[in-house]
């Protein structure tokens, strides 16, 4: 009986027709939502400095609609297809117009006898006086702060109130003394409230965050070290600090040149991206 079984199972299976495979899972770009899409015939995306800022995050780059992952290697082993080949085209004109709307060709000057090093994104600069270095040390990375959203003005284009773009990055100044062991280290950075308000003179447009001491020479910080933060600080004893910086040359106006300086620097950078990324597209 149980042989029986076993032939007429074996003799339906042979009936079954061939399972087919399971459909192909459908490319996301035949399922991306139109509104993603840019209409037919739009015009390039403008420049950067004419993107709008409401959030503070640089809006993404247009792209045309996805095609299939086919394409076809120039022989360097790579995969080249109609969409790179678009990605392409749209940064050479973004780095086009990128360098015809660029402020500084050369990075700018800080006046006070100040020298420059710049490492990649990350800048320094250095002032020797009277037996004292002073270092102001910064990065542009992240330092383009978020711009509040604000209604168009009654008769105002909504382009002519878009702020440009600037770099507030958050710099450490360093003060050695020749005869010393100890570096006095001052976390300043610029605060959003105090940027681009008017009318007090005497108002700083940066602030000291926090202050501590850390061993010269030794390139990482210790976190043992007491530091101070002067959330809580004696008005006077900030004043203090305050007036120290300035001595030194770290004053609203060196502050104000450091954005310049830094702005400058952010731009460069993001133009040097761009044909980074430009090349790496077109495998060059």
């Amino acid at each position: 009986m149980l042989l029986a079984r076993a032939l007429r199972s074996a003799a339906a299976a042979s009936l079954r027709p061939a399972l087919r495979p399971p459909p192909r899972r459908l490319l996301l770009s035949s399922c991306a939502p139109r509104g993603l899409l840019p209409p037919p015939g739009a015009a390039p995306a403008l420049a950067r400095s004419l993107w709008q800022l409401g959030g503070g995050w640089r809006t993404a780059l247009l792209r045309p609609r996805r095609g299939s992952a086919g394409g076809v290697s120039c022989g360097c082993g790579g995969l080249h297809t109609e969409g790179d080949k678009a990605f392409a085209q749209f940064l050479t004109d973004e780095i086009k117009e990128e360098k015809k709307i660029q402020k500084h060709k050369s990075l700018p000057k800080v006046s006070g006898g100040w020298e420059l090093e710049v490492h990649g994104t990350e800048a320094k600069l250095v002032r020797k006086i009277a037996g004292e270095k002073i270092t102001v040390t910064f990065n542009i990375n992240n330092s383009i702060p978020p711009s509040a959203e604000d209604e168009p003005q009654e008769g105002q284009k909504p382009d002519e109130q878009e702020p440009e773009l600037t770099s507030t990055p958050n710099f450490v100044v360093e003060v050695i003394k020749d005869d010393t062991k100890q570096t006095l280290v001052l976390d300043c950075h610029y605060p959003e409230d105090e940027l681009g308000e008017e009318g007090e003179e005497e108002s700083d447009i940066f602030t000291i965050r926090e202050v501590s001491f850390q061993p010269t020479g030794e390139a990482d910080w210790k976190d043992t070290n007491y530091t101070l933060n002067t959330d809580s600080l004696d008005w006077a004893l900030y004043d203090h600090l305050m007036d120290f910086l300035a001595d030194r040359g770290v004053d609203n106006t060196f502050a104000d040149e450091l954005i310049e300086l830094s702005t400058a620097l952010e731009h460069q950078e993001y133009i040097k991206f761009l044909e980074d990324l430009k090349s790496f597209v077109k495998c060059q």
